[in-house]
């Protein structure tokens, strides 16, 4: 009887270690589970944050189209002050033409040139013709022609008709610019780097 009851005793001891180790184990499962968790949770915000531009522009696009400029006009200075370039852009235009703002070409060059530094096409596009067409004298027909051949490098095919038109621009500013100039200009463009 003796060795039954050391032979239970053992059993129970080591019945108290397996399950000891067990919690131990599922504890630490646990907290690597937690951990995952946890860095997943901070790795989200980035995606909620591009989910939620996607959004915004959307609902800022669907509110110009039906006239809603206020709406349009607050959705798209949210992201243009978080340095969206097509939402600096698109506010510019409202800017430009008065939809919405207060009819403001300084505000509107502004805009179009923090976003065409960064890169944006069309803000090139819009800057260009800006200082070289329709802004407020004196016109720049170096930088227009700098931005017009850098918007002209970076339109795609879906961009077509813009494309066109700045071809179209960029030409008519040529036939008033001296050799220099358009030297000089195209010296600028090669020098150019996007920045934040």
């Amino acid at each position: 009887m003796p060795f039954q009851e050391q032979s239970a005793n053992n059993n129970a001891h080591d019945w108290g270690k397996l399950r000891r180790r067990s919690q131990e184990a599922i504890h630490a499962r646990m907290k690597t589970i937690a951990a995952l968790v946890i860095a997943l949770l901070l790795a989200a915000p980035p995606a909620v944050a591009q989910s939620s531009l996607e959004a915004d522009m959307r609902d800022a696009a669907a509110a110009y189209e039906r006239k809603d400029m206020a709406t349009a006009a607050r959705l798209w200075k949210v992201w243009a002050d978080k340095g969206n370039a097509e939402a600096r852009t698109l506010l510019g235009a409202m800017y430009w033409s008065g939809e919405g703002v207060p009819r403001d070409h300084t505000e509107a060059a502004r805009l179009y040139l923090l976003a065409a530094n960064q890169g944006y096409a069309r803000a090139q596009n819009d800057i260009g013709f800006m200082l070289g067409f329709e802004g407020p004298a004196p016109h720049d027909d170096v930088e227009a022609y700098k931005w017009l051949t850098l918007a002209i490098q970076r339109y795609t095919a879906r961009n077509q008709d813009r494309l066109d038109q700045a071809v179209k621009d960029k030409a008519s500013l040529a036939n008033r610019m001296t050799p220099a100039q358009i030297a000089e200009a195209e010296r600028r463009a090669k020098a150019w780097k996007p920045g934040p």
